[in-house]
């Protein structure tokens, strides 16, 4: 009986060991994981920082920094407000004739990577093909489901959220719009410029890199169709044709969601591209999108085109 009881407190006290040095011992990765790369975005009416997610969309992020670092969004515009729904932007030239700048090549869609279209994210805009997306980007201001990928077409992807600065997004997004230089509607009447984007966090580079497969690098710039028009417009299925195209990940009918802007699903969604649209009667998500130069989301509110 002694000797049994000598074992059993032994072995309390094996255990007892191991689950302090479980407590104190930090994994190898923990310590050398890198943060998340942030980025600082500037606009004539405040700015924001957006936490990048190269872990989850590593194509979409490592794209996105290119951008970023050659200061392609400086003194772009924010072409595509739509309350209640996004804002989108990064795409066209501040100054008239507000011209849609020439990108790179576009970005598979990543819209499956577990990250859904919840208020403060970001995403890529794209056009109705959804591997469209280049470099337009919107913000959700709500969530937007719509924008998200079903097993039947595609969505648009999240590839990061805002941190600080929401209320900046938030006070962009109850601006008055309406049709202004080649934007048919849901354009802000005075002029939104994104003065900058600056790469905020250190060895982000590094982040990026090592979760990013290796993308094929930016060949010589191609001047951006009329498709890439994001237009996420809620509720408005018409006014979608204005709002650019966005592009995205291809779920099945291949959604038009945020690019140019978003725009939620309807018949055919038109969400986060040049402006992602709110689905309409039959919000049909992210599919055809809106009709603008950018790249969007066929939803009632168009999704952002681009």
């Amino acid at each position: 009986m002694h000797e049994r009881n000598r074992t059993t407190g032994a072995l309390r006290a094996a255990l007892a060991l191991i689950g302090v040095f479980s407590l104190l011992t930090v994994p190898a990765g923990a310590k050398n994981a890198a943060p998340n790369p942030e980025v600082r975005v500037t606009t004539s009416m405040g700015s924001f920082v957006i936490e990048l997610r190269p872990h989850r969309a590593p194509l979409t992020v490592k794209d996105f920094l290119h951008y970023v670092r050659s200061g392609f969004y400086t003194n772009t515009l924010i072409h595509r407000v739509v309350a209640n729904f996004i804002i989108q932007g990064g795409g066209y030239e501040a100054t008239p004739p507000y011209a849609l700048k020439p990108t790179g090549p576009p970005v598979v869609n990543e819209s499956g990577n577990g990250l859904e279209n919840r208020a403060g994210t970001v995403g890529l805009a794209r056009g109705a093909n959804p591997d469209s997306g280049t470099a337009q980007f919107y913000i959700n201001l709500v969530d937007n489901p719509e924008l998200d990928p079903l097993p039947t077409r595609w969505g648009y992807a999240v590839f990061g959220k805002v941190i600080r600065g929401m209320s900046v997004v938030e006070r962009i997004g109850l601006v008055p719009t309406g049709s202004f230089g080649p934007f048919k509607s849901n354009a802000p009447l005075k002029p939104i410029v994104i003065k900058s984007i600056q790469l905020i966090t250190p060895n982000s580079s590094n982040a990026a890199a090592a979760a990013a497969k290796p993308a094929t690098p930016h060949p010589a710039v191609k001047s951006p169709s009329s498709k890439h028009k994001v237009a996420v417009s809620p509720k408005s299925t018409a006014a979608t044709a204005a709002s650019a195209s966005a592009s995205g990940t291809k779920p099945s009918a291949a959604p038009s969601k945020p690019s140019a802007a978003p725009s939620k699903p309807s018949a055919a969604p038109s969400k986060p591209s040049a402006a992602p649209s709110k689905p309409s009667a039959a919000p049909s998500k992210p599919s055809a999108a809106p009709s603008t130069t950018e790249t969007s989301v066929a939803l009632d509110t168009p999704p952002p085109k681009s």
